[in-house]
């Protein structure tokens, strides 16, 4: 047997005996650590703890605390999970069980059985009586032919669908006890991982997502190495069904769905339409402070301007179908980037106007598949918070960072601790497929990123295979107050559509040059962010953003008149106040405020009205005290003032 060498992250390399796996290097390493180990990062890519490792390589090894560890043990979960299902319900059909943020699921059909939420604690202790057997996941390359009898005398005409799609010579079955799967892996090295089981929810699904084939039933869970996470998480997920945006977008009145405007397509009721406001102002007062100029572009454009920026071959599925008008075919926008592009080049420009930074809230309308619509997170129609900057090589690490200290602004303004920015990088093996084919290019900008990350001293992790097509990017993670984490915004680097439109400018030598393109937008779309806001306030905006600040409660309708002149007073002072002058007692009004998550209740009764005071009330906290009117509209502008302030 010849020697491989294998470098580990701490900078040490070892030599092993070719074929040697992950899971004997962890054992020649620690005991511990090998009882650990769910899977192993070999060369950037995730194996199988128990794989073979036949050639030099560099070596991770992966354990609960790493992301891919949980993905690799929520896969195996998903499996074990299908095994018990068969067991149960033989003869079923399985479709697809991928692990997904947070846990897993998998799309099965259930021919005749009837299946229902009542049956999940069954298969969950099934699950448990299936992990303790310990049983080996067993990998197996398996011919095209092989694969597609094995699912033909199984009658599964999805994993044959799937199998179809296949190369030959690359397909793999997974084996763990008496379940056999289609699968890439990989897999932990065996079952008894998995110690503690919940399954969540059951939804419908369609197959591949498409409305036309079948409706499957998508069963939805999540596994732990230790039964005190699994509590701690499902007190965690308790927390957030009472901060779901859903929710409370509809008992705090700011958006609705309706079947006749189409899923996705959300419609802001007033106080929603007012959040998206002063998002808006907030935006614009930034960025005009930072130099960027206002566009507004329009919502369809011809299909050439989306060929020549590269969209239609890589985006076409996220794009609505094409319209046919005057002989010529256009697409409802699903960005913003070509049309600035367009804008830039309207004009002559020379180093001495860049950077050039464009802003835009444009509504963009992108094709999401019904089943992946989730409320505000994943819509059709979007308002985006987008501009492009425009500037020389030079120029570029500057700019890029003004990007990233916005986001930190943002960050302080809306309480936000703890985030983290995802560099996604390209594939080398996929230039000219999934990205555009300039190998110097791709490393020249992926150069300059990991710099200006590095010197600005902003926490960050490098994960391969995700970039644009045209070019690195950023996508800023944010993490709510109870921990959930949501994809903001996103700050990218784009190389190649400045010369797909041979946008240019004239250089200090009076040569034809091409700009770097930075596509920004740190407050990402305001549906996603709303959503996001919503569930890390828990529907209590912040003062500023609240779009009711005070609500005025008479203690009885005598007092009514009184109350309006206080309502007048509080308007002049840009405050916004309503009146409660229902003939309602003051403890139903005082509950209907709290329930509305008013952030101040003013209780006003006749000793108030003679004295020239408000009673204070705030919302979650209860009395505050007395001030005059003048002194509280002081006090809520001086709140105010010191966040926008930031």
């Amino acid at each position: 047997m010849s020697k491989i060498n294998i470098n580990l992250p701490d900078g040490t390399s070892k030599q092993f005996e070719s074929g040697v796996t992950s899971m004997q290097i962890a054992q020649s390493i620690s005991e511990g650590l090998a009882r650990n180990v769910l899977s192993a990062k070999v060369n950037g890519a995730v194996w199988d703890a128990n794989r073979e490792i036949e050639a030099d390589a560099t070596l991770n090894l992966l354990t609960w605390n790493d992301e891919e560890g949980k993905s690799t043990m929520w896969h195996s979960s998903a499996h074990l999970m299908a095994e018990a299902l068969e067991s149960l319900y033989p003869g079923i059909k399985f479709a697809i069980g991928p692990p997904i943020e947070s846990g897993f699921y998998y799309d099965i059909d259930f021919m005749e059985y009837e299946f229902s939420e009542a049956d999940l604690p069954k298969i969950e202790k099934k699950m448990i009586e299936l992990a303790r057997m310990k049983n080996v996941f067993e990998r197996k390359y398996v011919s095209k032919p092989d694969a597609i009898k094995y699912f033909e005398e199984k009658s599964d005409q999805y994993k044959r669908e799937l199998i179809q799609d296949l190369e030959d010579g690359e397909i793999t079955f997974y084996t763990q006890g008496g379940f056999t799967d289609l699968c890439r892996g990989p897999h932990i090295p065996h079952t008894g991982f998995i110690k503690a089981v919940k399954l969540l929810s059951v939804a419908g699904a369609y197959w591949r997502g498409d409305e036309n084939n079948p409706m499957l039933t998508r069963i939805y869970g999540i596994t732990f190495p230790k039964q005190a996470e699994l509590d701690d998480y499902l007190q965690l997920l308790e927390e957030a069904k009472k901060r779901d945006h859903r929710k409370l977008g509809k008992e705090l009145e700011l958006f609705t769905f309706d079947d006749d405007v189409g899923p996705g397509l959300p419609l802001w009721l007033p106080k929603g339409a007012f959040l998206i406001e002063q998002l808006e102002q907030l935006a614009k007062t930034t960025e005009r402070k930072a130099g960027y100029q206002r566009v507004k572009t329009p919502h369809i454009a011809k299909e050439n301007l989306y060929i020549t920026s590269g969209h239609l071959p890589y985006y076409k599925d996220s794009m609505f179908p094409p319209m046919q008008m005057d002989g010529s075919t256009y697409y409802l926008k699903s960005m913003n980037c070509p049309h600035h592009h367009k804008l830039f080049d309207a004009l002559p420009k020379s180093y001495k106007d860049l950077p050039v930074r464009f802003a835009e809230y444009g509504t963009c309308y992108r094709y999401e598949k019904s089943g992946e619509l989730f409320g505000l997170m994943r819509v059709r129609a979007l308002q985006m918070n987008d501009a492009h900057i425009y500037c020389t090589k030079d120029q570029f690490a500057q700019e890029f960072r003004a990007v990233n200290d916005m986001y930190l602004k943002y960050f302080k303004i809306f309480g936000i601790d703890k985030y983290i920015m995802r560099f996604s990088t390209h594939s080398p093996e996929k230039l000219g497929k999934k990205y555009v084919d300039n190998p110097k290019l791709w490393k020249e900008t992926e150069d300059m990123v990991r710099k200006v990350l590095i010197e600005s001293g902003i926490p960050y992790k490098e994960v391969a295979d995700e970039a644009a097509f045209y070019g690195p990017k950023i996508d800023v993670q944010i993490y709510s107050v109870i921990g959930r984490e949501f994809t903001l915004a996103t700050n990218q680097v784009d190389f190649a559509q400045p010369l797909s439109f041979n946008l240019t400018f004239t250089n200090q030598n009076n040569e034809s040059e091409h700009p770097i393109v930075i596509h920004r937008a740190p407050l990402g779309t305001h549906e996603r962010f709303i959503g996001f806001l919503i569930e890390h306030y828990a529907g209590k905006f912040p003062l500023w953003l609240s779009p009711e600040q005070v609500r005025i409660l008479p203690i009885s309708e005598k007092f009514n008149e009184g109350c309006k002149n206080i309502l007048q007073s509080l308007e002049n002072y840009d405050i916004r106040a309503s009146l409660d002058d229902r003939g309602e007692k003051i403890g139903k009004k005082i509950r209907d405020a709290e329930m509305a998550k008013v952030p101040y209740m003013l209780i006003i009764g006749e000793k108030e009205l003679d004295e020239g005071i408000v009673s204070i009330r705030k919302q979650g906290e209860g009395d505050q005290g007395s001030k005059s009117v003048k002194e509280f509209a002081e006090f809520i502008q001086q709140d105010v003032n010191e966040i926008m302030s930031i």
